[in-house]
């Protein structure tokens, strides 16, 4: 079974509410840009070009088919939902969850859903996790690299790990507006670079806190390759051993808990695919294809994967095995 980890899915009732709200004091709205195509925006930067496979199942399935994937473990895309209050951020995240957990109902061989909660409210979030998982029957949650900029290796959020601990569910770590982002409006550079760079923030935030030392058993599902972790990991380690500071909160290495790890394959780039598979090895990766944005590319998520220069039984585990057992 061909399974894609990491894949968008926007319930068409969740366009309405962004059209109907408004959300003016944040400033997220949808337009059109200059190709007339219908774009979402916040603060004044594009984040999402709205394809018709986001909302239209039917689409999707056809794709899905010719691609050669079986399944796919839908989540909500950036801006997520953490860009509002709480309360409100609980309402559109359970419109999206609600929405997703429908469509895996209408489709169970071909969906599973991976659910978003408001963490800026960490009660609301173990509330709002616990019925998407016990009531709606989701198989993991999604998190931003950043919640509104408040970085998520933070203490507030801890009760929130330990709960998704307790679930025994994985939690998929995707980018999110990085802080400093109006630097990047040029040359479309946010998701070109900028998103890279906080998802290796963020990783490194979560090795060197020790949160993974207080909650052993988390399954962290790590997206777009982890950013330019694999290039780094020999950084990283010399860091560790030079400066005190990156061993005040851990007591192993970083490459330690880096292995631990699962990172999907959104990168389609042999020599960067390989980079991770150097380090962290066939049973820590996990394909995916950043379907249906612009820049992802489904054919290719498979195709990548098929052409790498490793033993066909370690790319069945890359292409669905590993990601089967970690939603199981």
């Amino acid at each position: 079974m061909i399974i894609d980890i990491h894949n968008h899915f926007y319930p068409k009732n969740l366009f309405e509410e962004i059209e109907k709200r408004k959300f003016s004091k944040k400033n997220l709205s949808v337009e059109k840009d200059s190709l007339n195509r219908k774009i979402m925006v916040q603060k004044g930067t594009r984040v999402v070009t709205i394809t018709e496979p986001m909302t239209n199942i039917d689409i999707r399935l056809k794709d899905m088919e010719e691609a050669g994937i079986d399944m796919q473990a839908l989540s909500l895309s950036i801006p997520g939902v953490d860009f509002l209050d709480p309360q409100e951020g609980l309402e559109y995240a359970q419109i999206s969850n609600e929405g997703i957990a429908h469509v895996c109902r209408q489709h169970p061989n071909h969906f599973v859903g991976i659910a978003s909660v408001p963490l800026k409210d960490t009660e609301m979030a173990i509330r709002e996790i616990r019925r998407a998982i016990k009531e709606l029957g989701m198989k993991g949650v999604c998190i931003g690299s950043n919640i509104d900029g408040i970085f998520i290796d933070g203490r507030r959020f801890w009760p929130f790990f330990s709960e998704i601990e307790k679930l025994g569910i994985p939690i998929f770590v995707h980018p999110m507006n990085p802080p400093g982002n109006e630097a990047m409006n040029d040359y479309r550079l946010a998701p070109m670079i900028g998103y890279e760079m906080d998802i290796c923030l963020a990783v490194a935030r979560i090795v060197f806190s020790g949160l993974m030392e207080q909650y052993p058993k988390l399954k962290f599902i790590i997206s777009h390759l982890g950013g330019a972790i694999p290039y780094l990991i020999g950084r990283i380690e010399n860091c560790y051993n030079a400066y005190p500071e990156c061993r005040e909160k851990i007591t192993k290495s970083p490459l330690t808990y880096l292995q631990e790890m699962y990172f999907d394959t959104v990168s389609f780039y042999e020599p960067a695919l390989m980079c991770a598979y150097a380090f962290t090895k066939a049973d820590k990766l996990v394909m995916g294809s950043d379907y249906p944005h612009v820049i992802g590319d489904i054919k290719r998520a498979v195709s990548s994967i098929n052409t790498l220069s490793i033993p066909e039984a370690e790319k069945k585990m890359i292409l669905g095995e590993n990601v089967k057992q970690l939603l199981s």
